[in-house]
């Protein structure tokens, strides 16, 4: 079908005139599993169990070359997650810039602030009314934002007729599935695939501004969607970052695998975009929103998918959509989705507390309940509230105080220099949901690592009490984590990942 680019007086419209909500083991030699030890003493006449983890200091840095899961999931409609700045991403180039781990951390910062300013607006700036009635509030900038908050993880989807492959980012925290198209209108960023050709496509097809679908851009963006002259329905979205994309709301066919293809799937195609996506096509928006990927292809998978990330940036892990033949397996404990998230994209857990070493830390109840929990896959960190992350760390350092502190690390405030180790031994950390489900973080779920001489815990505090904590995706390692989002629930399988 044929595509007229959009206009660059258009485009400067659009840009001046959106309203924006910014988004946004013992001595084992195996990588990326730690064996556990249990030791018990007697204090206070209680028997305290003191969980730890005794690792090769090795086996929690990534290796330098791709080794490949070897778990096969048992389900059909399943796609390879792979670390974007990994040995195993097919997105970037050899000489192509991969951020520093400081620059990783100052985007997870923009990520979480972002996250933290849609949850406290609570959709209130949200409205529906005429499409061509937008008032100018906030501007987005016609340039590259310098960092991008939206994820680590890739996968490979094909999308048109006849079928290109994309490399797009998946993302728990967003709705809207876009990806760069052809002609460029404004500008795109460098991207490993050549950029997706909608007239070329036999099966692409603009969604008119009459269109109900244009209406669901309003909840999905954060933003009233404009129109074109031809009735066309254009879209804007922003990250906290200030990287945007801005193109045609239209239908394709997305395809999975042979057997899982999807036709008039809703996506954007981008004729304006900017950011530093590490050269990834576009976004695969995995949250709550009618248009997300979860709701769309809603009648084939139930709402039910799960995902395995990699273990290190060079291991490999899936993204799943669908039951498996024997059901959910037995390992996997379901958490209920709290109420906090209703209404947004994020999917809500509540926290009940934390142990390390396998003693429960003295925190209020009332703490997680005042800022409440979601998980995203694509926050790095985990933040929690400023007294639970004081506790914890205090509660870790006593842990740890055989080993040496060193320098910090951006917002890591607790890193040590394992240098003179071949082998460490590290308390477990356990996080408790609600419904009495209990989370037992793997080694390689407590530290981010970007060198030996610095190894920091990979928490951080919230700046206020009343922030919503978030469960990153350096937790989630090792985890199979699953969605059951027709259940209203969210499900974990402990070290069910290599």
């Amino acid at each position: 079908m044929a595509i007229n680019p959009l206009s660059s007086s258009f485009l400067s419209f659009f840009l001046l005139s959106t309203t924006l909500v910014f988004l946004s083991s013992s001595s084992s030699k195996k990588l990326g599993f730690a064996s556990e030890g249990r030791e018990t003493i007697e204090s206070n006449n209680h028997l305290l169990h003191h969980h730890t983890h005794t690792v090769q200091v090795r086996s929690l840095l990534p290796s330098t070359t791709c080794r490949p899961s070897t778990i096969d999931p048992d389900r059909k409609a399943s796609l390879k997650v792979i670390h974007k700045y990994g040995p195993c991403s097919q997105v970037q180039q050899e000489n192509s810039k991969i951020p520093t781990h400081a620059e990783i951390l100052k985007q997870d910062e923009l990520r979480v602030k972002s996250i933290h300013s849609r949850l406290s607006n609570k959709l209130a700036d949200r409205g529906s009314g005429d499409l061509r009635d937008v008032e100018a509030s906030t501007n987005i900038p016609a340039k590259s934002g310098s960092t991008i908050g939206t994820g680590n993880y890739v996968v490979t989807v094909g999308l048109g007729t006849p079928k290109k492959e994309l490399t797009l980012i998946f993302d728990t925290g967003s709705d809207l599935t876009w990806t760069q198209c052809e002609p460029c209108a404004g500008s795109c960023y460098d991207q490993a695939e050549t950029i997706f050709k909608p007239t070329v496509s036999m099966t692409y097809k603009n969604i008119t501004c009459s269109s109900n679908l244009c209406y669901e851009l309003v909840s999905a963006t954060g933003n009233k969607p404009r129109c074109t002259s031809s009735n066309t329905c254009v879209y804007g979205i922003q990250y906290g970052d200030q990287s945007f994309s801005i193109g045609f709301f239209g239908t394709e066919r997305l395809t999975l695998t042979p057997t899982d293809v999807f036709d008039k799937f809703v996506f954007g195609c981008g004729q304006n975009n900017q950011g530093l996506f590490g050269r990834s096509a576009g976004l695969l928006g995995l949250g709550r929103n009618p248009i997300s990927f979860v709701q769309q292809t809603a009648p084939k998978y139930g709402g039910f998918f799960s995902y395995c990330l990699p273990s290190s940036s060079s291991s490999t892990g899936h993204l799943t959509f669908g039951k498996s033949r024997g059901g959910a397996s037995k390992a996997v404990k379901f958490t209920p989705l709290s109420e906090a998230s209703d209404g947004t994209s994020f999917y809500g857990l509540d926290t009940t507390g934390i142990s390390v070493g396998g003693r429960r830390l003295a925190i209020k109840a009332s703490v997680f309940s005042a800022s409440g929990t979601i998980i995203d896959s694509g926050t790095v960190i985990t933040r929690l509230p400023p007294s639970a992350y004081s506790a914890l760390r205090t509660a870790f350092r006593k842990a740890m105080k055989a080993y040496p502190l060193t320098d910090p690390l951006s917002i890591l405030d607790t890193c040590y220099d394992l240098s003179n180790y071949d082998e460490i031994t590290v308390p477990t950390i356990a996080f408790s949901f609600g419904g009495g489900v209990t989370v037992e973080l793997e080694a390689v779920g407590v530290f981010y690592i970007p060198r030996i001489s610095q190894a920091c815990l990979a928490f951080a505090g919230n700046g206020n009490a009343s922030d919503v904590a978030i469960f990153g995706n350096v937790q989630q390692r090792t985890l199979e984590v699953v969605y059951d989002v027709a259940g209203e629930r969210v499900g974990f399988g402990p070290a069910s990942c290599s």
